[in-house]
Parts: C-alpha cells; structure tokens; sequence
C-alpha cells in the first residue's frame, strides 16, 4: 500500500511521487514573478528621485544634490533583500514552512509598497539632501515630473541667504517599486497557496518511499562482517541495511530451508 498525504487543495497525492510538468512550470513562473519584483524594488531605489539646486550669488556656481530613493525610503531597499532572501528560501523548504516563507514575502512586499505610497514632501527631499551632504532646509513645496518647485532657504555661504529648488525626476521611479512590491506580493500568495504541491530542491536525490532500506537487525550485520561482506553495500546479492540477505559462500548451501 502506498502512502499518501495531501495537496495544497486538500487531494490526496503519493508521498514519493514527482510534482507534473504543470506544478513545475507554476513553480518556476512564481519564482520569476517574485525575482522580477524584487529587482524592481533594489533597482528603482538606487535611481535618482529628486534633485536640490541651491543657487549662490556670482560667481559662485550653483550646487546641485542628487537624491536617490534608497535615501527616501530606506525600507523598500531593506525590505527588497527580504524579498530576494525569501525567494531563496523557497527553494529549500517544503510543507508547511514553505506556506510561512510565502506568507513573510506577501508582508515584505506589502511593507515595500506601503513605504513608497506615502507621500514625499519637500521637507522629506530636503532632509534626505542633508543626509547625503547637501543643505538642509525648512518644508516648502514641490512638484512632481521635472517642473522645479521652491523650498525654503538653508544657511548660505558668507552669511547669505540661499534658495533651495526641489526638482522630482522625471521618470516617476516611485511607482516602478510600488509595482515590483505588487508583484512580490503576488508571488508571495501564491507560495502560500500553491508551494507545498510543487517540487523541492532535494527530491531528485531521494528515494522513493516504496524503496527506502529497512534498517537490518544486529545478527544480520555481525553475520555480513563475518563473512567479508561490506554491510552498508546494498548491491544485489550483498547483506546490507536494507535487503536483509544472507550470502553464500561457493561451497556452500544454496538452498532455503
């Protein structure tokens, strides 16, 4: 008799058998879902966002203070390598810690896209300026696309008073990270639904359940070292730990009784 355990929608499957070619095509297209996004969410944030122009009186040039998201929003990026790690993770689980690894993905995902939802500021654009060596200064107005808005003023050079611009790049990167952390989301769902019915990573190099050795007794083993037999040999015709069989010598009997 053969045993049996259940699937992820409650059928029942056999303990030793080998996931179809759909449970594997499902598998690798939630794995690429969930590495897609999470590239989403690590690229975008290392991407410029928003830049500070300060001017300053002639002849001294205006600077100009690129801010990235990762300096917006540290957590998407944080919450990006979770993403990343918990895919791995996938890989080398099963049952009932493979649903938990997709459920840990579905909240990364949702944190990530919660982050970049909130809204940005000029003060928040200014501040993450200050951090990355630019100047700080008190809230004002921004706009979005390329259009400059102005802030206010930071502490100038020689006593002046210096105007700050924020200016939001173009290309709205924000939304490109809430849809990776969408998208992780999504995959994380689906892992928790889905991921005990597909393979894992170590089931090539099993056997069978049917096949699996039955530990031999402590006479069968001092009977196989007696006669030269190697008892961890499972070989045909050999005594080992999983076929009990007794060799014969030559001169021997050959026969059972």
């Amino acid at each position: 008799m053969v045993p049996v355990g259940h699937g992820a929608r409650g059928d029942s499957v056999p303990v030793g058998a080998r996931p179809g070619p759909s449970a594997r095509r499902e598998y690798s297209l939630v794995l690429l879902l969930g590495l897609a996004g999470a590239a989403c969410v690590l690229l975008s944030v290392r991407q410029t966002w928003a830049r500070v122009v300060t001017a300053a009186p002639q002849p001294l040039p205006a600077t100009t203070v690129a801010v990235r998201g990762q300096d917006l929003v540290p957590v998407a990026g944080a919450l990006g390598l979770a993403a990343l790690a918990g895919l791995a993770a996938v890989l080398a689980t099963r049952g009932l810690a493979r649903r938990l690894v997709g459920a840990a993905l579905a909240v990364f995902g949702a944190g990530a896209a919660a982050a970049v939802a909130a809204h940005l500021g000029a003060a928040a654009v200014l501040a993450a300026a200050a951090g990355a060596g630019g100047t700080a200064a008190p809230a004002g107005s921004v706009t979005g696309g390329s259009t400059t808005g102005s802030a206010g003023a930071g502490t100038g050079v020689a006593g002046l008073q210096l105007a700050g611009h924020v200016t939001m790049a173009g290309l709205p990167w924000r939304w490109v990270v809430l849809l990776g952390a969408l998208a992780v989301v999504a995959a994380g769902l689906l892992v928790a639904w889905r991921g005990p019915a597909w393979p894992v990573m170590s089931s090539r190099y099993e056997q069978p359940a049917a096949q699996r050795s039955r530990p031999a007794d402590t006479a069968t083993l001092w009977d196989s070292l007696s006669q030269g037999v190697d008892p961890t040999d499972a070989g045909p015709g050999r005594a080992g730990p999983g076929n009990g069989v007794r060799e014969t010598s030559d001169d021997g009997p050959k026969g059972g009784r």
